[in-house]
């Protein structure tokens, strides 16, 4: 082989070893699970609802209701994620989860990336199991601008990729 076919060879080697390094770059502590294994990784396209209320100090504001997406594996449809909140896989597996850490999106339009843990559990199937799920590569989903009429609402685009972990 020539210096130069090895040369060529050695780069590309080393150029998908970077690109491999990159994909497997850690979470955020905050939204960690060590120890825990991937069930299944999702992906949501959707919508943030949110609701204009009055906030603490009198002035209204946008806060946030629910979500509404639609889950999917290889483009196609497997489930729904909904208030709660709650993921639901077609196959009548279901969890419910409770925010126990988050991280910053990449953006300031993006909404933060999120650790949840699994409060309840339902059916048989894909999700039994699943104890932690974690929200990441967060695209959209902010509410931005004021409200000006208590009881409105707004939807703001959205898409994340869901990742269904348990313990062991």
């Amino acid at each position: 082989m020539s210096f130069l076919a090895r040369a060529a060879l050695a780069l590309l080697v080393l150029s998908s070893l970077h690109v491999s390094a990159k994909a497997q770059t850690p979470l955020p502590d905050a939204i960690a699970a060590p120890g825990e294994t991937i069930v299944l990784t999702v992906h949501a396209e959707g919508a943030q609802v949110y609701e204009c209320k009055a906030g603490s100090d009198g002035k209204l504001a946008w806060a946030f209701r629910e979500p509404i997406a639609t889950l999917f594996v290889d483009g196609k449809t497997i489930g729904r994620h909904y208030a709660g909140p709650n993921w639901e896989h077609m196959d009548g597996s279901a969890v419910v989860g409770k925010a126990a850490g988050n991280a910053p999106g990449a953006t300031s339009d993006d909404i933060p990336w999120l650790k949840l843990q699994v409060t309840a559990s339902r059916g048989n199937g894909a999700l039994t199991g699943v104890t932690t799920v974690q929200r990441i590569n967060t695209k959209g989903g902010k509410a931005e601008g004021s409200c000006d009429k208590a009881g409105t609402f707004k939807s703001v685009p959205y898409s994340a990729d869901y990742v269904f972990l348990k313990k062991g």
